[in-house]
């Protein structure tokens, strides 16, 4: 009895979460339910996002180069080598390389990630860091990506890989982040080798064909039922051998030079490449993700100044406070600079 009336005082939040960025099937019985994917909610909510997103899009282009829209068209991402000026990008490593600040760190399989909020502190520390923030080719593209013209969130990042004797870190199997377009994008600080755990990303994977849309309508109906926690919360994992059958080609990897920045769409399948030896890599690291249902690209009160560069403190304590309901992934590792072991 007393399950039956909290679910159906809970049944108004399930539906509500439809037209939101909700994505898990095991948290949602409304997202999670076969007999209403059979029916299309799945595939209706990935369509209806994508075209939103394409709407959304179209009103930013003119922030972004020609030949970089092409290349994110084609690709799924936009690789800039070489982004900021030498000087600028050394003052911006050294500067980073020697600060040390409040690090949080989260631990996956096998693989120890760090991050620092770029917030007011690591700016007054490191000066160059407001080149990168003002650089408006990086601000065109991170909000192109995204489809919304808003802030994104940016930390300094460390993936310390094949630290533990655990399973493989779960980031290395190929992966769509969510159901909709997204925004991810790395300025490698140092130079990436094929053996250093690079990202790799599948060309062409963030366009919704049809193969793709039969795809996701597929998966719908039973990854809810599988022992892949990551896909049944959302972010569906694709076999390698499965990609021919949806006409794409295999992932490439970012062996890239330092100076770097890739920017992608991370609905594409994408991941983290596995390492035969301990590795670190360090990087800017930013994301963007947005309520997929939103007709506007604005109107996003935490881009204000003054908010913008304090959100990812905020949303740390926040669920630090509420952690019991919320959780928190990511645990106060003291203060260390990003290449501490």
């Amino acid at each position: 009895m007393a399950g039956s009336i909290l679910r159906s005082l809970l049944a108004p939040w399930w539906a509500a979460q439809l037209l939101t960025g909700a994505k898990s099937f095991l948290d949602n019985p409304l997202i999670g339910s076969e007999a209403l994917n059979r029916r299309g909610l799945h595939g209706w909510r990935v369509a209806k996002a994508r075209r939103l997103a394409e709407r959304r899009r179209a009103g930013l282009a003119g922030q972004v180069a020609a030949e970089d829209r092409e290349a994110f068209e084609r690709d799924g991402f936009v690789i800039k080598r070489d982004f900021l000026p030498p000087a600028t990008f050394a003052a911006l490593r050294d500067g980073l390389f020697g600060w040390s600040g409040p690090a949080r760190e989260m631990v996956q399989g096998d693989t120890n990630t760090r991050r620092y909020a770029v917030d007011p502190e690591l700016v007054r520390a490191v000066p160059a860091m407001k080149a990168f923030l003002g650089d408006p080719r990086w601000q065109g593209l991170a909000r192109y990506v995204a489809s919304f013209d808003v802030e994104p969130l940016l930390y300094v990042q460390s993936i310390l890989s094949r630290r533990h004797d655990a399973p493989p870190d779960p980031q290395t199997r190929l992966h769509a982040d969510t159901f909709h377009p997204t925004m991810k994008a790395w300025l490698f600080l140092q130079d990436v080798g094929p053996a250093d755990g690079p990202f790799s990303y599948v060309p062409g994977s963030h366009r919704l064909t049809p193969e793709r849309l039969a795809w996701e309508r597929e998966r719908s109906l039973t990854v809810g039922r599988e022992q892949d926690y990551l896909s049944a919360r959302g972010s569906f994992r694709v076999q390698e051998e499965e990609l021919a059958g949806l006409g794409l080609p295999p992932a490439k990897a970012f062996a890239v030079p330092a100076n770097t920045l890739v920017v992608a769409d991370t609905y594409g399948f994408h991941a983290r490449t596995a390492s035969d030896r301990p590795t670190t890599r360090i990087e800017l690291f930013a994301y963007s993700r947005r309520n997929p249902f939103l007709p506007v690209t604005g109107l996003d009160p935490w881009s204000l100044p003054g908010i913008a560069e304090r959100r990812i403190p905020l949303l740390w304590l926040t669920h630090d406070i509420y952690r019991r309901w919320i959780g928190q992934p990511w645990a106060k590792a003291g203060r260390k600079r990003p290449g501490d072991e």
